[in-house]
């Protein structure tokens, strides 16, 4: 007979009835009503009126009977904590039962209940279990400290558990010793004060009694132990050798999450032993055979084991450079898991194993799965650009596929021949024929831009270039931006290398690239050539024609800090993603996780070196200079605004205008003659002077190439892609499939005291889109459209860009995340949502300077318990360039001071809503650290993934 019964009751009125079998003397009565009550539960019926009923079964001395009651509990405590005080009595009674089960059952019970009015009742309980006679006991008191230090880590602190907790480290029973491990680390990622953090760090001596109750534990035992070895650096050579020698055994372990936590922990330590020894050498051959058994486990386990094992390659290829043929790929293997050792194979390739690796691509290249395909042809790419003695090779197994006529593979091929030719310039140009006979067949945009930059780069070369260029812009408006630049940039190469029969090709092009094109980018490099092959054709050949840098070997690498940090965190979620642990927590969480070092001077040193002999300014004068913070209200609705739109169109109101757009540049009254003086002069060919560039500014004059794009970049009026020193990148907003054919990308910029929001938007759908309005739901800055959305009708398969001006006297709402923006965008089809992320620097003002003295005293006037520090990686900028490509965001340098080779920059920012920022930008070696100061702690993330984003940038 099962408990299924318990689910199909369809009688009116039961809780009365369960009321009365709760109260019954039976004490099977009570148990089968209790049962009732946690299947109502279960099935979602509230039973919270049956609290006191239910709390009066714990009397029972019956095991299944008390679970129940418990599990009724952990339920409901949390929504009736009056009444759940009536169970304390019960639980301090059930932590001294003579049966170990149910003392057991109570203090998990403890942990699992989190209301704040019983927690310091359950002290006195917890305590005596951690010192209970029964290991079961013991190991589920271990568990419940890390859950009452979730509820008050400070009544943990202070009733002294993490003594006690940290004692049962050096018991005799392995499983309450991986326990107590697994509650430490978890509290040692939260511990919120200096004391909790020293307290549980790991010593030499804590390490040895783990690792000598690894034997005995159960696999997650091993594994929670093996994550907080990891978390300990020994002191010397000896010690680490040592514990390698112990962890090795873990590697023939049955249960793959084992074997991971140990080869993490070796990676570990192999760092800190001496490089090409014969210890790290016979180390190295021990880790192979365990990561190519995981690779016969299940699928889910070989794509988690494939994700390290290409983290592991890229940090020491030595380990598995002689299994290559375990990553050959099989007929059954899912797609991920051939994607992925498609890359491992390509990362143990070299000139030994060319061949091989070679014969399997190409066969891989004729499956029916189009994206291994793909991925394969552009594996071979990769092989010709890593092993420079097999490129030939790799070209002809190229061309042999070319020949397929199989139109993806044909595309994909030349992509990959387009970064042969950049790497091995003048080398195997003699391809480029049977590259142009596939030109009909070309219709992915990357293949058609590739083609177009090989046609360009190689245009002395092939006869009918011009003809060749001259077939793409027929379809101009309606390539894809990537297309479109392409093609500029190949038709000003070609008028470059031969002048005297491209005139009204270059003509054609420039003027659809700046009197026809949304786009700001296209419009601005159109500008820019007309320009520069108007007044100084020299400067145009050094820049169009210039020398390129030669492509990398391994261009996907892992940035070498982000490897070491990931290498660190095998066999967890951020080996399996490829990203850091700080994507996925709090960041002052992460901070704590890397052990971040403090500030090496304090600011008042710092300041006082920058203005030596300055009078501090006190704090109670500094108070005036604070800035008027307006707060931002807490969020109440997220969605409703948004759902209750007005979408009927029209003027203002609170509903989406819309406006009709116009032509964004007037027609060209007059045609231009790009030769005039200028190349002509240089080429020895006669002609008349050129007409300036439609709607721009006078010409500049001649002089040197350096001087001429000093010029054109001065005068000229077109919209810049971006404010000066940091471009930030278009991203995703509305993919197609979700706006029935309309995709939109976009980015923030800032443009003096201006903010705008650029929209890129593709019609991929069938038919005409139009009537387009925009507009926002209420959000943490007030942001709001400055104008309607004016974009002309879109036909099939057109792209449009149009700048929104913005303001922030919008409706203000907090957000979760603070930067989040929802938006609705209408056009003839329906009404679309999305969100995005404004990037906070966008929102940094022109006044966010201030005097040293105040900064001083503002940094001191905020409590030191504000302060949020947080590597940022390392870069290449010297201080002088990062101070300035901040400036150009509105962060402003302060203060600057150098110290034992540490450079510490004091910046100041200021948001639209008054809230002032204050930080410490400290360079050491190259790595970069950020301490963050403010009264408004929520801007934090944004502030330092601003910081981020601006730094690579242009790293």
């Amino acid at each position: 007979m099962t408990d299924s019964k318990y689910f199909t009751t369809t009688r009116k009125g039961e809780i009365f009835e369960l009321k009365a079998e709760l109260n019954s003397d039976r004490k099977d009565k009570r148990k089968e009503a209790v049962k009732k009550v946690i299947a109502s539960m279960t099935v979602g019926k509230d039973v919270s009126t049956l609290f006191p009923d239910v709390v009066n079964c714990m009397q029972a001395d019956n095991l299944e009977l008390k679970k129940l009651v418990y599990l009724y509990l952990m339920n409901y405590a949390k929504t009736q904590p009056d009444k759940a005080i009536m169970a304390v009595n019960t639980f301090v009674r059930d932590c001294e039962d003579p049966n170990p089960l149910i003392r057991a059952l109570a203090v998990r019970t403890i942990g699992c209940i989190r209301v704040d009015e019983i927690t310091a009742y359950l002290c006195d309980p917890l305590r005596k279990c951690l010192k209970d006679e029964d290991p079961y006991v013991r190991k589920t008191a271990a568990v419940c400290v890390a859950k009452l230090h979730d509820i008050d880590p400070l009544l943990v602190e202070e009733q002294g558990f993490l003594d006690m907790l940290k004692d049962l480290l050096a018991d005799s029973n392995p499983m309450v010793v991986a326990n107590a491990v697994a509650a430490m680390t978890e509290i040692g990622e939260s511990a919120q004060t200096e004391a909790a953090a020293r307290m549980l760090t790991w010593s030499g001596h804590l390490v040895n009694k783990l690792l000598t109750a690894l034997n005995e534990c159960t696999e997650w035992g091993q594994v929670f132990i093996l994550d907080a070895v990891a978390n300990y650096t020994p002191s010397e050579e000896n010690e680490a050798q040592s514990m390698i020698e112990r962890v090795c055994p873990r590697l023939a372990h049955a249960n793959a999450a084992v074997v991971l936590s140990a080869v993490k922990v070796i990676m570990k330590l192999l760092e800190l032993l001496t490089p090409g020894s014969d210890f790290v050498q016979s180390t190295v051959k021990k880790l192979s055979a365990p990561l190519v058994t995981l690779l016969s486990s299940e699928h889910e386990i070989q794509y988690v084991a494939l994700r390290n094992i290409n983290l592991i390659v890229q940090k020491r290829p030595e380990i598995l450079k002689h299994e290559l043929k375990v990553f050959f790929v099989k007929y059954n293997d899912p797609i991920y898991v051939k994607l992925e050792k498609l890359d491992i194979l390509i990362r143990l390739t070299s000139a030994a194993n060319i061949a091989n690796v070679l014969a399997e691509l190409k066969e891989y290249a004729t499956e029916v799965d189009v994206d291994f395909v793909r991925k394969a042809v552009r594996a071979i790419g990769r092989c010709a650009i890593k092993v420079e003695s097999a490129a030939e090779r790799c070209v002809s197994t190229l061309l042999d596929l070319i020949q397929t006529k199989v139109n993806y593979v044909v595309q994909e091929a030349i992509v990959v021949i387009k970064d042969i030719f950049r790497k091995y310039p003048n080398k195997y140009e003699s391809v480029i024929g049977t590259l142009c006979e596939n030109l009909d067949t070309l219709d992915e945009p990357e293949a058609r831009a590739s083609m177009i930059w090989i046609i360009g780069e190689y245009a002395e070369r092939i006869d009918n270039a011009d003809e060749l260029l001259e077939s793409f812009l027929d379809g101009f408006a309606d390539e894809q931006t990537s297309v479109q630049l392409q093609l500029l940039t190949a038709v000003v190469k070609l008028f470059l290398k031969r002048p005297t029969d491209t005139q009204e090709l270059v003509q054609r092009v420039l003027s659809l690239a700046t009197q026809e094109a949304d786009n700001p980018d296209l419009r601005d490099r159109g500008y820019i050539y007309w320009r520069l092959l108007s007044t100084d054709p020299a400067a145009a050949k050094q820049v169009v024609l210039a020398e390129k840098p030669l492509i990398s070997e391994e261009t996907d690498l892992l940035e070498p800090s982000l490897l070491g940090e990931l290498v660190c965190h095998i066999g967890s979620l951020a080996s399996v993603y490829h990203r850091p642990p700080s994507a996925f927590v709090d960041g002052r969480v992460a901070a704590q996780r890397k052990g971040l070092p403090s500030r090496a001077p304090t600011l008042a040193e710092a300041t006082g070196a920058a203005d030596a002999g300055a009078e501090v300014v006190p704090t109670d004068n500094a108070q005036n200079a604070k800035p008027a913070v307006s707060v931002i209200p807490t969020q109440d609705s997220l969605i409703g605004d948004l759902l209750d739109i007005d979408m009927s169109g029209g003027g203002g109101g609170s509903g989406i205008t819309q406006q009709s757009a116009a032509p964004a540049v007037p027609s060209q009254s007059n045609a231009m003659d790009l030769l005039g003086d200028g190349l002509d002069s240089l080429l020895g060919l006669g002609g008349p002077a050129p007409q300036q560039p439609p709607q721009q500014q006078p010409a500049v004059g001649g002089g040197s190439g350096v001087d001429a794009l000093a010029d054109i970049f001065g005068g000229l009026s077109a919209t810049p892609s971006a404010q000066a020193g940091f471009t930030p990148q278009l991203e995703s907003w509305l993919p197609a499939q979700r706006g029935k054919g309309m995709q939109i990308d976009g980015r923030f910029l800032r443009r003096g005291a201006q903010l705008q929001m650029e929209l890129q938007v593709r019609n991929n759908a069938m038919q005409q889109l139009s009537g387009f309005a925009i507009q926002f739901n209420k959000n943490s800055f007030g942001l709001a459209p400055a104008q309607p959305l004016s974009l002309n009708p879109l036909a099939p398969m057109q792209t449009a860009t149009t700048l929104l001006p913005l303001h922030t006297k919008g409706q203000v709402q907090k957000m979760e995340p603070l930067l989040n923006l929802q938006v609705a965008v209408k056009n003839n089809i329906d009404v679309f949502y999305f969100s995005c992320l404004v990037p906070i620097h966008v929102l940094f003002t022109e006044e966010g300077g201030m005097d040293k003295r105040v900064f001083l005293s503002t940094w001191k006037d905020i409590p030191a318990d504000s302060e949020s520090q947080t590597s940022l990686g390392s870069y290449s900028h010297s201080p002088d360039s990062v101070s300035n490509l901040l400036q150009s965001c509105n962060v402003f340098t302060i203060a600057r001071r150098s110290v034992d080779g540490i450079e510490m920059l004091y910046q100041s920012m200021k948001l639209c809503n008054g809230i002032l920022v204050l930080a410490e930008l400290k360079i050491s070696g190259g790595a970069f650290t950020l301490s963050l100061k403010s009264r408004h702690a929520e801007v934090y993330s944004g502030v330092q993934e601003s910081y981020l984003k601006i730094l690579k940038s242009s790293n």
